[in-house]
């Protein structure tokens, strides 16, 4: 099979690179070229920007293509156009934020996908896409510019679009570290401030797993909408981090904050503290316990989750940027201090 990826170099497209080749895949890669600008061994490289830059992949053919970098319906309508006469399968990785409502849990395909606010549609309108565009530049517009570039790719490709929704993915050059956080925190030990409601269910899936199941769906020609992510109510907060400690060989010890103390000292759900969100949202219910049997029932599986533990772990040790995500040491610290004093 021929694969065309756009962008891969980043996160999820560097696994994707090395499912294809995994399974024997003749695989191009067409991106700009900041992030790996030497050859790939093994993919033939087109570099190119995808909205300036779609002639260099005129007069090819390729069973299928990957797009893992689109965020805006301009961008999806650019290379769905010229790419329509040259692939046979439009693979969108597209987000489960897409879905207009988390109040829910257990929501699958058939829920209704998110619509954009009338000063969302003004704001990003206008927008260059050629400009640069990331997922943090698009704020609360995120979810539903991503349901529009899933409405778009159809419109153009009717009938021969994927469009894929994973939750949070994890793993390897994961470039959030909202996971990652909590598997280097826990690894260094210590006393550990763990948010919200032990049994509280997260949800989250290794991007090689993703990336095994969306080749082995280009390979099966799959179409139409499916959640990606892991199981539904099968892994709680307290036994991830308690996961993450056996593996690791911590000496951690978890003591269990409560949300009315983290709201009071302006701990923010998520971003401060990767994969909490409180209780009193309950717009938020369903967002870590969305219904995957559809994407089970064509293949996807999961590795163990100490296996990505520990490839994480590893991965980030090798990397010397700061942490992207989660508090510093400093303010867990002081949190800490604060509830030990509250409860005397």
């Amino acid at each position: 099979m021929k694969l065309l990826i756009i962008g891969g170099t980043k996160f999820l497209g560097r696994h994707l690179i090395d499912s294809a080749l995994a399974r024997g895949h003749e695989t191009t890669v067409f991106n700009r070229g900041r992030l790996i600008s030497a050859p790939i061994a093994g993919v033939e490289n087109i570099h190119g920007d995808r909205h300036r830059d779609l002639d260099k992949l005129s007069g090819r053919t390729w069973d299928a293509v990957i797009d893992t970098c689109g965020y805006l319906p301009q961008s999806l309508e650019l290379s769905a156009r010229a790419l329509a006469d040259s692939v046979g399968t439009y693979i969108f990785v597209s987000s489960i934020s897409a879905y207009a409502s988390f109040g829910q849990a257990g929501f699958d395909e058939t829920a209704p996908s998110a619509v954009l606010a009338e000063d969302q549609r003004e704001r990003f309108a206008s927008f260059d896409p050629a400009s640069g565009i990331n997922a943090g530049a698009l704020g609360d517009a995120y979810g539903p510019l991503k349901a529009e570039c899933e409405r778009t790719a159809e419109s153009i490709m009717p009938g021969r679009v994927l469009n894929v929704r994973p939750g949070l993915i994890v793993g390897p050059f994961d470039p959030t570290d909202r996971f990652t956080y909590w598997v280097t925190r826990v690894a260094d030990g210590g006393e550990v401030l763990a948010p919200g409601k032990p049994g509280r269910f997260v949800q989250l899936i290794d991007a090689r797993d993703l990336s095994d199941w969306i080749v082995s769906a280009a390979e099966e020609h799959l179409t139409g909408i499916f959640n990606a992510t892991g199981r539904p109510d099968e892994l709680t907060m307290e036994q991830m981090l308690q996961g993450i400690k056996r593996t690791t060989g911590s000496d951690a010890e978890f003591t269990w904050v409560d949300e009315q103390f983290l709201t009071a000292w302006d701990v923010a759900p998520w971003s401060d503290l990767p994969l909490y969100l409180t209780e009193s949202d309950t717009d938020s219910h369903g967002f870590l316990r969305v219904n995957v049997d559809r994407a089970l029932s064509t293949g996807l599986a999961f590795r163990p989750f100490d296996k990505t533990v520990r490839d994480t772990l590893e991965w980030r040790r090798t990397d010397p940027s700061e942490m992207r995500a989660g508090i510093d040491r400093t303010r867990e610290t002081e949190l800490l201090k604060k509830w030990h004093e509250q409860e005397r």
